[in-house]
């Protein structure tokens, strides 16, 4: 949210203050300033000019070549505006003088001299309308500095909005003038707002509120004879300032008063709308908002309606049919507050959300509603003296929020800052920030404003903060807490995910990433995975996140998809969690898994395949001392796992996990000379596991036999079918069995070659001693239809 500092001192007098500094004090203080900009500095030597004589350039259709007064004289300009006239008076921007920060110069424009540049208010940065030159009134003497026409100079800082949710009464400039006025001890202004006491006696406004439960106040009042169309300079260059464009003077008021109060309002077109009914509907219907989309409106939307007809989503935005137009000369201005919750429910439902939803969703304070009209009414006035009210101001209030008094005493304030801050200074400053307090010696009883009793002061903490927060956090002592530190011991499930992500980043270089839960729909699409049938969210802020995912794959590969051109070999990991589907009970079966992606333009898919499962291997053995198995899938659960090159993991006889090849429709859709794999376990069932002994053995001190055989076995045989056959042979002097080569050949088989290391802790062996378990082995391996290479 953008804030003026020419706004802010319409209510508190900041002067002689360094306001940079006074904006970083908010920040410590109230909430949290992400930017500080200066505006009108980049603008000099910007004057009032009056035109004297305009002429069409002779060699083109567009510019024209005027002699401006600019108040030290005449000088000429080549100006292409469409609305330049004689007579005119507007911004003339001097040689030698500053635009946007650019240098102005006398040069020549088409072949005729320029000295300066007529400029509309877009040049001058004060708003978004480029159509034309800005006029200025025809009375105002040439060579005037604009600026001392209209606030052009200004600090506007920009406040995150997140540090504001549960400050509802900081959604407007005068909620932050008040926190200004407590941080500088100067006196806060009371707004200035029309008596609509004076109108009690004119008809009332028919207003009906059907449903109370979230609607708590509707105000209403009608105004006729509004001539004016276009809203005062100065008022529209705050809009534009705070991020807003003006449109017309009725509207331009209420976003104007939503700004400066945080309570939203709307003017309908008394011709549309002459009364109001606050309602729901019982069948969904299409309701066209004054953006011009239709939107489709359930039963559980509160709508604003005039003789049944709705004219506004109640919070959200108002009606195409009823929106003011440039001829409205009627209006009835609306002032409600709407439940919190229901707005916000409203808003997501539509995927709409506007500066108004933005606010109910705080809870603001009911009690604005009718202070808002007067206002309205006052700023209408000074810009519109001859508009007439033709209605009492008409209020239907439901409900507010119950009156809030918090008691303590000084010694509590003592205990919970352990600084002294005397009696008259808390008083001081829960005063000014709206409190009223009543002191009775070392005892307060403070009630809390109804601006901050919807939903943020409640209890003898929040007194505390208000006191400290103004007190200055950076003025407290700093001393060294005294208490006892305790460590905190890690769960099986916490460590194994700590060493995991150690040994993928520092040993395989992989990069650890974070994502969401849900799925994006959008980004799936990219790649052409489908959302697989899952746990949805009811209120998601997105139909593209409403799915949440059953694994982590899907995610991995829209992070690679979108980072190809990092390098041509990386690889991805995330610890997080997935749903899969719901439990026995009804809630989500949250499963927290490790996902791994492997990408790379420099091997081929054989070659990552077997990376991939060295990491994995040396995960489970370095954590838990195991061997992983690898069992080939016959039917993968996902539509983007590869339909023949999957496997099943399985550690100490369970599964965990899956390890494959991506399919190659979803493998091209990302990059068709890459090779893509990923695997996924489940980090629960991995901790769970128990961790095996480990067997030590002292190396022989007697030279070893090496002896390799070559075998012959069909294509697609499994290592794991060449493991079961020696792990079942009874030989103590065989100590280990490797895979040394792999030819693949043409004939329907392929020729595998084993290395059998054989040694002994007393002797050296001899080559007569391991023939003959050579030949039991090759006896075991013909049994299996596995035969010796001749």
């Amino acid at each position: 949210m953008l804030i003026s500092m020419n706004w802010i001192q319409d209510f508190v007098d900041l002067s002689g203050l360094d306001l940079d500094a006074l904006i970083r004090r908010f920040t410590l203080s109230t909430a949290e300033v992400e930017g500080i900009f200066h505006k009108g500095g980049d603008l000099q030597k910007v004057v009032a000019g009056k035109i004297l004589s305009v002429e069409k350039h002779p060699d083109s259709k567009k510019l024209h070549l005027l002699k401006v007064d600019n108040g030290s004289g005449v000088v000429d300009c080549v100006c292409g505006a469409p609305n330049v006239r004689e007579g005119m008076v507007l911004p003339f921007a001097c040689a030698g003088g500053l635009v946007g920060g650019n240098e102005i110069k006398a040069t020549k424009v088409a072949g005729y001299p320029s000295e300066g540049m007529c400029c509309s208010e877009s040049e001058l940065g004060i708003s978004a309308d480029h159509s034309g030159l800005m006029e200025l009134p025809a009375d105002t003497v040439p060579g005037t500095d604009v600026k001392t026409l209209f606030a052009i100079e200004d600090v506007v800082f920009e406040v995150d909005n997140k540090s504001l949710t549960n400050r509802p009464d900081l959604w407007g400039h005068y909620g932050i003038a008040r926190e200004f006025s407590a941080l500088t001890g100067r006196p806060l202004r009371p707004m200035e707002v029309a008596d609509t006491g004076c109108y009690d006696g004119l008809p009332a406004v028919p207003i009906v509120i059907e449903d109370r439960e979230h609607c708590l106040r509707y105000t209403g009042l009608r105004v006729d004879n509004v001539t004016v169309r276009v809203s005062p300079v100065d008022m529209r260059i705050r809009l534009f300032y705070c991020g807003n464009r003006a449109i017309n003077l009725l509207t331009d008021l209420t976003n104007y008063l939503m700004l400066e109060m945080g309570q939203p309002m709307h003017a309908f077109d008394a011709r549309r709308v002459d009364k109001v009914e606050v309602k729901r509907f019982g069948q969904p219907f299409l309701f066209k908002t004054l953006d011009g989309v239709e939107r489709a409106v359930d039963e559980n939307t509160l709508m604003i309606c005039s003789a049944g007809e709705p004219v506004a989503i109640a919070g959200v935005m108002g009606g195409e049919s009823s929106m003011t137009q440039d001829d409205t000369a009627s209006l009835l201005l609306e002032s409600a507050n709407f439940d919190g919750v229901s707005v916000r429910k409203t808003s997501t439902r539509l995927g709409l959300r506007t500066d108004a939803s933005i606010r109910y969703e705080k809870v603001i304070d009911p009690e604005m509603t009718a202070d808002a009209i007067g206002r309205y009414l006052k700023l209408l006035k000074d810009a519109d003296p001859g508009v007439r009210v033709v209605s009492r101001l008409s209020d239907v209030s439901v409900r507010g929020y119950d009156e809030i008094e918090i008691v303590f005493d000084q010694a509590y304030v003592d205990r919970y800052t352990g600084i002294a801050i005397t009696g008259d200074r808390i008083e001081q400053t829960l005063t000014s920030l709206g409190f009223r307090v009543k002191r009775e010696g070392d005892r307060f009883t403070v009630s809390v404003p109804s601006w901050r009793r919807t939903k943020d002061v409640t209890i003898k903490a929040d007194i505390i903060e208000e006191i400290t927060r103004i007190y200055g956090y950076d003025n407290f002592e700093i001393k060294t807490t005294r208490s006892p530190l305790r460590p905190v011991m890690d769960t099986a499930g916490r460590t194994a995910d700590s060493v995991t992500k150690d040994l993928l980043a520092d040993k395989f270089c992989l990069h650890e990433v974070h994502s969401y839960l849900w799925c994006d729909a959008a980004k799936f699409k990219e790649i052409g995975v489908p959302v697989e049938d899952n746990v949805s969210l009811v209120n998601s802020m997105s139909p593209d996140h409403k799915v949440l995912r059953r694994s982590l794959i899907p995610t991995l590969l829209t992070m690679v998809n979108e980072n190809r051109a990092f390098s041509d070999h990386y690889g991805l990991f995330e610890i997080a969690r997935v749903v899969e589907g719901r439990g026995e009970d009804g809630s989500c079966n949250e499963r927290k898994k490790l996902g791994i992606v492997l990408y790379s333009r420099e091997k081929d898919e054989k070659s990552l395949f077997f990376e991939l499962k060295d990491i994995l291997t040396a995960l489970a053995a370095i954590q838990k001392n195991r061997e992983l198995n690898f069992v080939r899938t016959e039917t993968p659960a996902h539509g983007w796992q590869h339909p023949r090159n999957t496997a099943h993991i399985e550690l100490n006889g369970e599964t965990i996990g899956f390890m494959s090849v991506l399919h190659p429709n979803v493998k091209n859709r990302i990059d068709k000379k890459a090779a893509v794999l990923v695997a996924e376990w489940d980090m629960d069932r991995f901790a769970a596991c128990p961790a095996a002994g480990l067997d030590y053995e002292d190396p022989s001190k007697y030279p070893g036999i090496d002896a390799d055989l070559t075998l012959l076995t069909e294509k697609g045989t499994p290592f794991a079918a060449l493991q079961a056959v020696w792990k079942g042979l009874t030989a103590g002097d065989l100590k280990k069995v490797r895979l040394t080569d792999v030819y693949e050949g043409g004939d329907g088989f392929d020729s595998v070659t084993l290395r059998l290391s054989f040694s002994s802790a007393e002797k050296t062996m001899k080559r007569e001693e391991v023939q003959q378990v050579i030949d039991d082995l090759i006896a075991r391996f013909e049994e299996k239809g596995i035969r010796l290479k001749k």
